[in-house]
């Protein structure tokens, strides 16, 4: 009769080696023949043995689970479909190596304590952070913690290009937004406006130099410049402010991403223009409420749930055991690409 708890030693009797050939296959430690580290996991599946976590941790020197914060507060994240995407890769690539996701939001100032306590508490082996801010303290805190560090796009605060630089996952935001304003100038557009997102966030500021680099200006026409906040609600507002600076409205427009385009396509309907015959539209993103806004939104495509997985593979590459070869990790650059649908 087997017992309630199977224990590393009744693994070991089981597969017929040492009692620490099986710590090191069940810790992930190198060194164990492919056989011998094939036949341990046919046992521990056998006798359904599980690792005592406390144990294991005081071998491995890890807790087995990851921080991810993102500096936005919770309805934010939750209405983004862009978090949600960016987190199931996460999880994904951290499921599939056994880590454990821990989310951490910023509600408040008060947070950033509750962050760093944490962080520098012992209770994570490493950080995934992504949207941050341009005077965001999250990156000193993660720097002080010592703890390896991955950032969803490309950073952007005091010091970041100082050094080798921190690791991070991006797309190429300012190539994409090229591809989408030369595709409105293609389409014999001409007075093409911009709703930007935060301009304290790289992602933003790429897409504004894309737009500049298409329409070949150091500097946008003040009046075909507008500010958002990567919200539905802050693309009607801009969209609107667009429409009452002039009598003569824009006969394009270029949003920081589809939600703020969303926000722009509902105030064009409501104002009576038509779109793309009065007013084209191009969103950035290519998320799923994309193709069923109406009409479908011409949208720039990145890779959103693809560069979760990326950046959850960079970091699990920094924690031990790590990588024993090949070249030491670097930042991540993942291509635009332009999807023409029925708005431009």
């Amino acid at each position: 009769m087997q017992p309630a708890h199977p224990t590393l030693e009744a693994v070991a009797a089981h597969a017929g080696v040492s009692r620490a050939t099986v710590s090191r296959v069940v810790n992930g430690t190198p060194g164990v023949r492919p056989e011998l580290r094939e036949r341990v996991r046919r046992s521990v599946a056998a006798l359904g043995y599980v690792p005592n976590s406390a144990a294991r941790s005081l071998v491995t020197r890890r807790t087995g689970a990851v921080a991810v914060v993102i500096a936005e507060p919770e309805t934010r994240v939750f209405a983004d479909p862009f978090f949600a995407q960016q987190l199931r890769g996460i999880g994904s690539e951290l499921s599939a190596h056994d880590t454990q996701l821990l989310l951490m939001l910023l509600e408040g100032r008060t947070d950033y304590e509750r962050i760093e306590r944490y962080l520098s508490g012992g209770h994570v082996d490493g950080v995934l952070m992504f949207s941050v801010h341009t005077d965001d303290p999250l990156p000193a805190m993660a720097a002080a913690s010592g703890l390896p560090t991955v950032y969803g796009g490309r950073p952007g605060w005091p010091g970041a290009a100082d050094g080798p630089g921190p690791l991070y996952v991006d797309t190429d935001n300012r190539d994409g937004a090229r591809q989408a304003v030369r595709h409105l100038l293609a389409r014999g557009r001409r007075r093409i406006a911009v709703v930007t997102g935060p301009l304290d966030q790289t992602a933003a500021v790429d897409r504004l130099d894309g737009y500049l680099d298409a329409i070949g200006r150091a500097a946008p026409d003040p009046a075909l410049l507008v500010h958002g906040d990567f919200t539905v609600e802050g693309g009607a507002r801009a969209m609107a402010e667009l429409l009452d600076r002039t009598p003569t409205p824009p006969d394009a427009v270029f949003a920081g991403n589809d939600l703020m385009a969303t926000g722009a396509l509902r105030v064009l309907r409501a104002r009576g223009l038509r779109v793309p015959d009065d007013v084209a539209v191009v969103g950035y993103d290519d998320l799923e409420p994309a193709a069923w806004s109406e009409p479908a939104l011409t949208t720039v495509r990145q890779d959103v749930r693809r560069m979760g997985e990326l950046m959850a593979a960079l970091l699990l590459r920094l924690l031990p055991p790590g990588s024993p070869q090949g070249e030491p990790p670097a930042p991540i650059i993942t291509p635009a690409r332009l999807v023409v649908r029925d708005s431009a």
